[in-house]
C-alpha cells in the first residue's frame, strides 16, 4: 500500500505538503494540490483515517445506532441520515441493537473505540440511559431518534406517537369499532407508552371503557412466533374485539399471521391497523391502515442537529417533533352495526 512518502516522491513535493492536501490544512497552491491528488489517484492511495484523526481531531465518521434494521421505518430513517451525512462530507457507520440492551452496549463500546465525531441513537429502552451517560462522559455528541429516555437532557427528533395513535384509533371507531384491542411493545420504550396513551385517549373521547384484557405487551420486533390471539377470540361475542391496533408495523405482521392461522380474514372477520408504514411494499399493494411517520426526515433532521451540536457543544438542547398522518386502507372494515 502506498504511503505519503511514496506520493511525495512521485509528485516531487514534501511529505508535509501531501499531508496538508489530505487533511485540507495549511497553505498549498491549487497547482500543487491538483498534482498531488492526481498522483494519489494513480497510486490508489487510501488515507490512514486514524492518523488523519490525530491531525485534525475529527474522524469525519458519524454513527447511527438503531433497534431493527429490518423494519422499513428504520431502514428509511437510515437512508435519510446517510444522504444528509454524505452531503456534509461525513461517512455513516451503522449498528443494529435488535432491541437488546446487551447488544447496544457492545455497539457503544465500538463507537467509543472508533472515536466517531457523533452518534444518532435510537435507544433500546429506558435502561439506555446508562449508555447515553457513558457517551456524555466521553464528550461524544449524540441525538436521540424516535425515542426518549427519562432523565436524559439532549437533542432529539421524535414522532408525535400519542397524537398519531389517538387519530388512528379514532378512525377505527368511526368505522364502527368499539372493542379495539392493542398489541403493544414493551413499556420500557417511550413510544410504546405514548401510543398506549393515545389509544386510551381515543377510547375515552368516544366514551368507550378502557379494558385491560384487550391490551397485550410484547416485543416491538414482532418475531414472536407464538403470538396468540386465542384468548381474545375465545371471549363472548359481546366482549370479543372486532379490531386490533398494533403499535408498530412489525407487530402488525405478527398479528396478521396469527389471525390467518386461526382461519380468520382481515378485514372481513377482524380489522387491523398499525403505527408506521411499510415503505415501497405499500406502494405495490396498499393494504394496512397506518399512522405514518416521515421516517426519511427523522434521519435528515437528526444529522442536522448532530452537526450543529458538534460545531457548538454549548447550545441548548433541542427537541423536534414530527407529525403523523393517518392512511385508511383495506385492512380496516366498516361495521354495518355498531356493537
Amino acid at each position: 500500500m502506498a504511503t505519503i512518502y511514496d506520493i511525495a516522491k512521485r509528485a516531487n513535493v514534501s511529505a508535509m505538503t501531501v499531508s496538508r492536501v489530505i487533511n485540507n490544512t495549511g497553505r498549498v497552491s491549487e497547482k500543487t494540490r491538483t498534482k498531488v491528488k492526481k498522483v494519489m489517484e494513480e497510486m490508489h492511495y487510501i488515507p490512514n483515517s486514524v492518523a488523519r484523526c490525530l491531525v485534525t481531531q475529527e474522524s469525519k465518521i458519524l454513527s447511527l445506532l438503531i433497534t431493527d434494521i429490518t423494519n422499513p421505518f428504520f431502514t428509511t430513517m437510515a437512508r435519510g441520515a446517510e444522504d444528509a451525512a454524505m452531503r456534509h462530507g461525513y461517512r455513516l457507520m451503522f449498528g443494529n441493537s435488535d432491541e437488546s440492551f446487551a447488544k447496544e452496549k457492545d455497539y457503544v463500546e465500538m463507537i467509543l473505540s472508533m472515536r466517531v465525531d457523533g452518534v444518532l441513537f435510537s435507544p433500546s429502552g429506558d435502561r439506555s440511559r446508562e449508555h447515553l451517560e457513558w457517551l456524555k462522559r466521553q464528550n461524544v455528541p449524540f441525538v436521540l431518534l424516535d425515542r426518549e429516555v427519562p432523565g436524559v437532557e439532549c437533542d432529539a427528533v421524535l414522532g408525535d406517537s400519542r397524537i398519531g395513535a389517538q387519530h388512528m384509533v379514532r378512525e377505527m371507531i368511526r368505522c364502527g369499532h368499539r372493542r379495539i384491542a392493542l398489541v403493544n411493545g414493551s413499556q420500557d420504550v417511550s413510544t410504546a407508552r405514548e401510543r398506549q396513551a393515545g389509544y386510551a385517549d381515543a377510547l375515552r373521547e368516544a366514551g368507550i371503557e378502557y379494558a385491560e384484557q384487550l391490551v397485550m405487551e410484547t416485543s416491538y420486533l414482532g418475531e414472536n412466533d407464538s403470538l396468540s390471539l386465542s384468548h381474545w377470540m375465545d371471549l363472548a361475542p359481546g366482549q370479543r374485539p372486532t379490531a386490533i391496533f398494533a403499535a408498530n408495523n412489525m407487530l402488525a405482521l405478527s398479528v396478521l399471521k396469527a389471525v390467518r392461522e386461526m382461519g380468520l380474514r382481515v378485514p372481513e372477520d377482524l380489522s387491523l391497523a398499525c403505527f408506521d408504514d411499510f415503505g415501497w411494499v405499500e406502494e405495490a399493494n396498499p393494504f394496512f391502515s397506518v399512522a405514518s411517520q416521515p421516517s426519511y426526515e427523522f434521519g435528515e433532521k437528526g444529522i442536522q442537529l448532530l452537526l450543529e451540536r458538534i460545531k457548538n457543544p454549548d447550545v441548548p438542547s433541542r427537541r423536534i417533533v414530527l407529525p403523523c398522518s393517518v392512511h385508511m386502507r383495506q385492512s380496516v372494515g366498516q361495521l354495518q352495526i355498531v356493537q
